[in-house]
């Protein structure tokens, strides 16, 4: 699953996008395999029944939609994304203020059905690392951010180990800030708002 080896925060995407099922960055996270180069890949549109991925998708934004889209894009049926909830979110900075999963969720189905109506959109919580990707006898394909590319080999290891066919894995290069050339975070968005939240409650006296 742009903030899991499913793909964002990163799909802060891809995730991260804080894309980010082994998704949501997770220590569970396999090193990376060195002899597979986590080059961006771009297959042509509708290319797979069925594609999985990740995130917290916390603050929609761009480099999310550009994770999502991109995962639309080449699903041809289905698109199945995690959510990042409950445990995987333990870690995350200013966790507190992650907006509600509910919240979360109806954005991503949302935008996906703007860009992509036809698709069938499953969203679901996730609160391990791996989700549906690993138990979905379906799916063809897992899109993740370069920095959850592990996470993809993790989870075709895990298929493999429950005799799954092993995932395409697709690579989502994610979108950087204009200024500053770092990849947008949700992290970023949620430290400024708690800035912002620290400054509302200064006294006169130290404004």
């Amino acid at each position: 699953m742009a903030d899991s080896p499913i793909g964002e925060e990163s799909a802060s995407l891809i995730s991260s996008p804080n894309s980010s099922f082994v998704f949501c960055a997770s220590a569970e996270m396999a090193t990376p395999d060195h002899n597979h180069s986590p080059n961006p890949t771009t297959s042509p549109p509708d290319s797979y029944g069925a594609v999985v991925l990740g995130g917290t998708f916390d603050r929609l934004h761009d480099g999310h939609r550009q994770f999502l889209k991109a995962a639309a894009v080449v699903a041809r049926d289905r698109i199945v994304v995690g959510v990042c909830d409950g445990p995987m979110l333990a870690n995350k900075q200013y966790s507190h203020l992650i907006e509600p999963i509910e919240k979360r969720m109806k954005n991503v189905e949302d935008y996906i059905k703007s860009i992509k109506p036809e698709l069938a959109v499953q969203v679901e919580p996730i609160v391990d690392p791996y989700g549906p990707s690993i138990v979905d006898h379906n799916l063809e394909a897992i899109i993740v951010s370069k920095e959850t590319f592990p996470g993809g080999l993790s989870v075709n290891r895990k298929r493999a180990e429950r005799g799954l066919s092993k995932l395409k894995i697709e690579v989502v290069d994610l979108v950087q800030e204009e200024s500053g050339g770092d990849k947008l975070s949700s992290t970023a968005l949620r430290k400024l708002e708690a800035e912002k939240l620290s400054n509302l409650h200064l006294t006169p006296g130290q404004v």
